[in-house]
Formats: C-alpha cells, structure tokens, sequence
C-alpha cells in the first residue's frame, strides 16, 4: 500500500481550486452548533492518482465536528441495514442515514455544509448518504458511489466527523492501495473518474476506535 505524505500534490489538479473559489473562515453554520468550514480550503493536499482521477484531502476543514457528530447521531434517522451477501441475508456493519433531499433535513448546519462546498465545486449537491461506523468493527467494503458511477466523471465530497480511520481507494482493475488516514472534521473530495475506474473502502481494524460518522453529499443523476 503506498501512504501519501503531506504536501504531496498533483501538479495540475483542476481548477476547482483555483483563487476565484475562495473565500472567508465561514462561522454560523447554526442551529446554535459551534461549527465552521473553511471556505479557502487553506489545508488542501491535492493526490494525482492517475491521468484522470484525483483526491483532494483538506485538513480540518472543518471545526466542531464533535458538537454535529453528537447532534445528528442524537436527530439523524439512523437505522440498521441488510442485504444480500453470499447467499444470505446478513446486517450491513455500520449505521445509515440519508437525506435524499438536503433542503428538507431538519439541520440547518447541513444545508451550510452543502452550499459551501456547492460553491466550492460549482455542483449543486442536494443529497445526503451518511454512515455511522461505531467502533472498529464497523467499516464498508470495496465500492464505487452509486449513482455517481453511472457519470464519466463526478466530484464527491465526504466530511468525516469523529474518530480517526482509514480510507482506502485502489483501482478497479487491481493494484495497490492510496491510504488516506482522516481525522474528525476532515474533507476527502474524489474527482475526476474516481467512481469508475476505482473502488473505495473504510476496512474493519483490529485497533480500536471510537464512533465515526460519514457524509457523503452528492447530486442526482439524470436517467440514462
């Protein structure tokens, strides 16, 4: 597995990140949560991870992950998944929640999320896919983002709130692994032909880990 050290950098990462994006330190997020995003992107390690895919991982973009972790695993319509694996129906090993329309969540701190990484990336991300891993027996196997995968291209976004975990993209014909290790308040942006050419995970570990929550904000995507 290859790890990619900070400030490692794809030279010519697409101009989402270009100066015409940036902005202030973004505060009142609300619903009386202290919580901020970075509006500049100030922390942004750019990874090349072939011609035509990349990730973004910024830092700490944003504060008080704590404070909405513990708000939307007290508010989120959390529940218990199944599905079909290996002939059986087994218990998907995490929590999930999802807001299929973000104007309609009853958080008003989701809808600030999505409007600046909107204006971020110049998508109008208006659905919400959340998962809650709550120990390190918990995680997500190899997969590509549906309906994001149906796109040639599609730039996802993913904040991470809570404990530290690994995040794992390889490509989908077979080779080594890219780890990113995110912490709470991280954002991990896949871009480019992440969701067709490579497969992502969040694998179970053997150390232990506290709670985790993902969110992943996407767009709908036109029926083909």
């Amino acid at each position: 597995m290859s790890h990619i050290a900070a400030g490692e950098a794809a030279a010519d990462q697409p101009s989402l990140f270009s100066p015409e994006f940036s902005g202030e330190f973004a505060h009142d997020l609300s619903g009386g949560l202290d919580v901020a995003v970075d509006t500049d992107f100030g922390t942004a390690e750019h990874i090349r991870l072939d011609d035509t895919s990349w990730i973004v991982h910024v830092h700490g973009w944003l504060t008080g992950d704590e404070a909405l972790m513990r708000h939307l695993m007290t508010h989120a319509p959390w529940e218990q998944r199944s599905r079909w694996m290996y002939n059986r129906m087994v218990q998907e090993p995490r929590l999930t929640a999802e807001y299929p329309v973000i104007a309609e969540a009853p958080h008003p701190v989701l809808h600030h999320i999505a409007d600046a990484l909107s204006t971020r990336f110049g998508i109008r991300y208006s659905r919400l896919w959340m998962n809650w891993y709550r120990d390190n027996t918990d995680g997500t196997g190899w997969h590509a983002d549906r309906p994001a995968d149906k796109l040639a291209e599609a730039v996802i976004p993913v904040v991470s709130l809570g404990a530290t975990r690994r995040f794992l993209i390889k490509p989908d014909s077979g080779g080594r692994s890219t780890v990113v290790v995110t912490h709470g308040g991280d954002l991990v942006v896949m871009g480019g032909r992440c969701q067709k050419d490579f497969t992502h995970s969040v694998p179970k570990q053997q150390i232990p880990a506290g709670a985790r929550l993902s969110l992943n904000f996407s767009t709908p995507v036109p029926a083909q």
